[in-house]
């Protein structure tokens, strides 16, 4: 079964493991199951993102007066509308590694942006701000909790990037400079370290809820397996006397409550006992089954056939009035004729017949079902006669 090599796929990915992705069948399952909720984190994170990122205008408004207008143009008319089409693009459903590279990409854009708003000022005090620009990193690897192969690769870009700006910017000390590369970089090892984290715990409760819904639907199906053995009956595959037990009260009252009309028939094999003492209980077994089939397939869908018992059988017809229920009695006696199924007990040129009592009635306020059943009992008695 599919769901069973499924559940050996997923005890596999649960043992004590450093790799992240999945084999190929438990990795598709994965992105399946959690892709769309992945796109929404995504949105929303990046669009909270993108707000504090172009707040940080006032921030640049009192640190580098000079270069503000670059900064307005840099962080809002160019890095936020190409965020927010990014965010649109997400929204609107992509590839997994689509997805994650155009989100790297975004934290790789907004280091470049960042980073050329502060080398192009000439404030003394511009450089300040390459201290903060850890939190780029934070918002990738945290915020967005890239998928950790794309978190490292755009930190490790994002850290040149900025290495190049800041060795390049004249106004800013060496021992700045050296202080600024070691902050990020412990701040990349940080957030890369938990971004590990959070991804390997997000995949092994996957991975658990995973395997308990599978073993929740196997017992679900195993119950309606043992369900429908209970009620079945297990030589001719057809309802059992518990199946009708449990729905015919049910149809009488549907029938009560619509003022429609309940039929049943009551069908007995003649002479079956000869028929067994002649050919043996094998052979009886096989007319047994010959005639259920007959009678399965002469029935409306609607209809309930039933193994009584032994060599009885019920039919439960709901919304069929006396002449319907007549009528559809002598088509399957007739059909049970048509067999031709041999009966040297009873005779040498005789076969298989049956017996039907039929009944029909629409229940009234206080009725019992088992007056239907009497009525149909007497009419086989009748029709034995």
């Amino acid at each position: 079964m599919k769901s069973d090599r499924l559940l050996d796929a997923i005890e596999h990915e649960l043992r004590p493991r450093c790799r992240l992705r999945f084999r190929q069948e438990v990795e598709a399952l994965f992105e399946q199951e959690t892709h769309q909720a992945r796109q929404r984190h995504l949105v929303i994170m990046g669009l909270v993102s993108a707000l504090i990122y172009t707040l940080f205008l006032i921030n640049d408004y009192s640190l580098r007066p000079e270069a503000f207008l670059a900064s307005v143009v840099i962080r809002g008319v160019i890095l936020l509308p190409m965020a927010l089409a990014i965010f649109w693009w997400v929204y609107r459903g992509v590839s997994p590694w689509l997805r994650e590279t155009l989100m790297a990409g975004l934290v790789v854009i907004a280091m470049i942006g960042s980073s050329t708003i502060f080398y192009i000022s000439s404030s003394p005090y511009s450089y300040l701000d390459v201290f903060s620009f850890g939190l780029i990193l934070l918002a990738g690897n945290i915020v967005f909790s890239l998928r950790f192969p794309y978190a490292l690769v755009s930190s490790m870009i994002s850290i040149a990037v900025m290495g190049a700006f800041v060795f390049h910017y004249e106004l800013m000390p060496v021992e700045a400079k050296r202080l600024a590369m070691f902050a990020i970089v412990v701040k990349a090892v940080f957030t890369l370290m938990a971004n590990y984290r959070l991804e390997y715990s997000m995949r092994i409760s996957f991975l658990l809820l995973m395997r308990e819904k599978i073993k929740a639907g196997n017992m679900q199906s195993a119950n309606h397996q043992l369900t429908r053995l209970s009620v079945t009956d297990p030589l001719t595959d057809i309802a059992n006397r518990r199946q009708f037990d449990a729905i015919f009260p049910a149809h009488w009252q549907v029938a009560q409550l619509e003022q429609r009309y309940l039929a049943i028939m009551v069908i007995d094999i003649d002479h079956f006992k000869a028929y067994n003492d002649y050919y043996g209980h094998l052979q009886g077994d096989l007319c047994l089954r010959q005639v259920a089939a007959a009678l399965q397939s002469n029935s409306r869908s609607d209809d309930l056939v039933v193994r009584y018992g032994g060599e009885e059988f019920v039919i439960l017809m709901p919304r069929t009035e006396p002449h319907t229920a007549r009528q559809a009695a002598e088509r399957i006696r007739e059909s049970i004729e048509a067999l031709a199924i041999a009966h040297a007990g009873c005779g040498p040129d005789a076969n298989v017949t049956v017996s039907i009592g039929v009944a029909a009635m629409q229940p009234t306020v206080g009725q019992e079902e088992t007056v239907l059943f009497m009525a149909a009992d007497q009419a086989l008695y009748d029709a034995k006669r």
